[in-house]
């Protein structure tokens, strides 16, 4: 298999993340002027290893293991969120399931939790905004966010989202006003939260699929808001 789409699966946690600052993912150069010859990082050897060993040993089917990167690559990502978030600003009953009875409501549209934990949806109001982080290691709500990206996987963001929330949302240029409250919650092996955002104004007459484009990752993990109508990410 192509090398990059490897590094999926150590983005995915079987190797560890470099520490990164909280304020977001660092620029990457896509381009194509590097050597291809070049000996891969320490982490993309691990997997390499990893993986010559499972399939040497006949515990890991190479065919398998392309399946599972197509999916966490291509099927699996914050498009999911956006259309459940989109279907509870438009349908008030859905909302009403999605925000009681999480795992239901999104069986509902067809997803599921794959490593069977918890999910939890809590809403965004004019009162309270909500930050999701995982203060242990990277728990994340894969079934409907795909993977999560490298900051939330960072020291400085396990700690600071607990210890300064207002600070951190501020790095990713999210002002909440100090009358409205930050609720900081923290996921687990057993429980994954996602943040219903609070819908834009001016997005009143839109369709579902106009409302999905608006949702961004980052609003369902509450470092930032929805998109405003024309706004692009």
């Amino acid at each position: 298999m192509d090398p990059t789409r490897r590094n999926v699966i150590a983005a995915a946690g079987v190797a560890v993340a470099p520490s990164l600052s909280v304020a977001g993912e660092p620029a990457h150069d896509h381009g194509h002027d590097h050597d291809h010859s070049d000996v891969p990082s320490d982490p993309a050897l691990r997997v390499k290893a990893l993986e010559s060993l499972l399939v040497e040993k006949g515990l890991v089917d190479p065919a398998a293991l392309d399946v599972l990167v197509d999916r966490f690559e291509h099927r699996v990502g914050p498009r999911d969120g956006a259309r459940v978030v989109a279907r509870a600003w438009a349908d008030p009953a859905f909302k009403q399931r999605l925000l009681s009875d999480t795992p239901t409501a999104l069986v509902e549209m067809g997803y599921n939790a794959d490593q069977g934990e918890h999910m939890m949806v809590v809403e965004n109001t004019p009162q309270v905004h909500n930050l999701v982080v995982c203060t242990l290691c990277s728990c994340y709500p894969w079934a409907i966010l795909g993977l999560p990206p490298v900051w939330y996987k960072s020291a400085p963001y396990r700690s600071r989202a607990i210890i300064d929330p207002r600070g951190v949302l501020k790095e990713f240029g999210t002002d909440v006003s100090p009358d409205i409250e930050v609720r900081v919650w923290d996921s687990t092996a057993e429980v994954r939260y996602i943040v219903l955002p609070e819908r834009p104004i001016g997005a009143e007459n839109l369709n579902e699929s106009e409302l999905a484009a608006l949702v961004t990752r980052n609003s369902m993990i509450g470092v930032g808001k929805a998109l405003a109508p024309g706004a692009t990410a």
